[in-house]
């Protein structure tokens, strides 16, 4: 995927001196630079890789991922506060994730600590399983675990 950036980067360098202006324009590099994110679409299949703009595009996916469920989740916490009699019950429960790494396992323990409504709380020494506190564990678990499932996929997008 660096190659192919270096690559549109240089394309954008030759668009800009076969333009042959008199001072540098950003407005012929951008154009440069579209022209050759074209170009490496074209022969994004001899790299052997994925088109690295989609990487760009699995990270905006995930950040609009959070913040549906960052909304979701303060909407369900609001409700509980606002009411007037909490009727919650808040539990612990292991999770056992598919992710693996340095970058993955932080990534997904943040994400679901920033929604309000629960925290993760440990990780497994193996990097393998969470221990979540939710707020409201017998009625909110599944769309918890919807969530984490969610961000999973989101997330290894983004680093495979």
């Amino acid at each position: 995927m660096p190659a192919q950036f270096i690559l549109n980067l240089f394309i954008a360098l030759l668009w800009v001196l076969f333009q042959d202006e008199e001072v540098f324009r950003f407005e012929t590099f951008v154009a440069g630079f579209i022209v050759g994110i074209a170009i490496v679409f074209l022969m994004r299949r001899f790299f052997g890789g994925r088109f690295y703009l989609h990487r760009l595009l699995s990270v905006i996916k995930l950040i609009f991922i959070f913040i549906w469920e960052l909304v979701l989740s303060s909407a369900v916490v609001i409700k509980q506060i606002v009411s007037p009699k909490i009727d919650i019950e808040p539990g612990i429960f292991k999770y056992e994730t598919v992710l693996k790494g340095e970058w993955e396992v932080p990534t997904l323990a943040l994400l679901l600590t920033l929604t309000p409504g629960s925290v993760v709380m440990e990780v497994t020494p193996e990097g393998n399983a969470f221990y979540i506190h939710a707020m409201d564990i017998n009625r909110y678990r599944g769309d918890l675990e919807r969530s984490l499932k969610r961000f999973e996929k989101a997330i290894m997008e983004v680093t495979r």
